[in-house]
């Protein structure tokens, strides 16, 4: 019998992603048997439940769109089509269509509505929110397969950070300004990828005008906020300068993941050594210790053949000061 039995993994060995995905599933069984044993109370049991199947539905929809990059956008349900603020949205999310990205919006009436006309149906998604008094999704993107509605708005909120290369924010009430801070909130902390996330006002309005002078007099002057924090998003009423912020982040930038304590900044484009000097001179509050190399895909990548041609700047991170990592890669793309 013992001759039967597969070989012991050599060490260091990696294990497959099928493998990797069966080991969690048994133990996500091992939780949920754990839960019972813990007399985990019938409401308890309800909300992990109906979360997890959001989850695991909103996930298949958006795996078929893996390799897209997209733009979630934020605004009020109440803003009347024809208005400065829907035009504004409706043009923007048009753009950020023609440039090759997809659009992720909250389903609804108003600015949502507008971000999905504006980047049409075949490049828009729906993330609606089963609300009391019933919101129906907006009639662009009603009954479309991309269409993925939601009882919770924790689950909601995190797919449309988890999904985006971008954030966009129209002005809006309590929901968007929840989405807004908490956009922020996993960038400065470094719970989010680095993604840029720009605030657009109508053509001459001051909405988020107003709101920055707040972040700067009440947050950054207190000291209850960085200066680097302040380069995490970009207030502009200007759709170039929106546009722009968004196109010129992934200009050489690509993506970026954790291997270890490694921060992997893949590029479309190498650097010159004089480049990197300079990085490793003015962004070493952020390395751990060593320097900035760059290098080709390190053996952990190997899940990601379609990434393995792309150069890499690799660095053990502080992990902390995400404003001055933001920095890091905006002098990236413009050197």
């Amino acid at each position: 019998m013992d001759a039967e039995r597969p070989s012991r993994r050599r060490a260091g060995e990696r294990r497959s992603d099928d493998e990797i995905v069966r080991d969690i599933a048994r133990e996500l069984g091992e939780t949920a048997q754990k839960l019972v044993t813990d007399r985990t109370s019938v409401a308890d049991m309800k909300l992990i439940h109906a979360s997890l199947k959001e989850m695991r539905r909103a996930f298949r929809v958006f795996a078929q769109y893996r390799g897209m990059r997209k733009v979630s956008t934020f605004g009020s349900a109440r803003t009347p089509a024809g208005s400065p603020q829907y035009e504004q949205a409706h043009e923007f999310a048009r753009r950020m269509a023609d440039a090759g990205f997809m659009v992720i919006t909250g389903a609804g009436p108003g600015i949502m509505r507008a971000c999905n006309e504006g980047s049409g149906r075949d490049r828009s998604f729906g993330i609606n929110i089963r609300l009391p008094f019933e919101q129906a999704a907006n009639d662009i993107i009603d009954k479309d397969p991309k269409l993925v509605t939601f009882k919770y708005f924790f689950t909601r909120k995190l797919m449309f950070v988890k999904e985006a290369d971008a954030i966009a924010l129209f002005p809006g009430g309590f929901g968007t300004h929840d989405e807004g801070f908490e956009s922020l909130t996993l960038l400065q902390t470094g719970k989010s990828r680095p993604l840029p996330v720009v605030f657009i006002d109508a053509p001459g309005g001051t909405y988020w005008k107003t709101w920055k002078r707040y972040v700067d007099r009440h947050l950054l002057k207190e000291g209850l906020i960085s200066e680097a924090d302040m380069r995490l998003f970009r207030v502009t009423d200007d759709l170039d300068e929106a546009v722009h912020e968004i196109r010129h982040f992934y200009s050489r930038y690509h993506s970026s993941r954790f291997v270890g304590d490694r921060l992997v900044l893949r590029l479309n484009d190498p650097l010159s050594k004089d480049t990197i000097a300079g990085l490793n001179d003015e962004y070493a509050d952020i390395v751990a210790r060593g320097r900035i190399h760059q290098t080709s895909a390190l053996p952990e990548e190997t899940e990601e053949p379609e990434l393995a041609d792309l150069p890499r700047l690799v660095f053990h991170s502080a992990r902390r000061h995400f404003g001055r990592l933001r920095m890091l890669i905006d002098a990236v793309n413009d050197a």
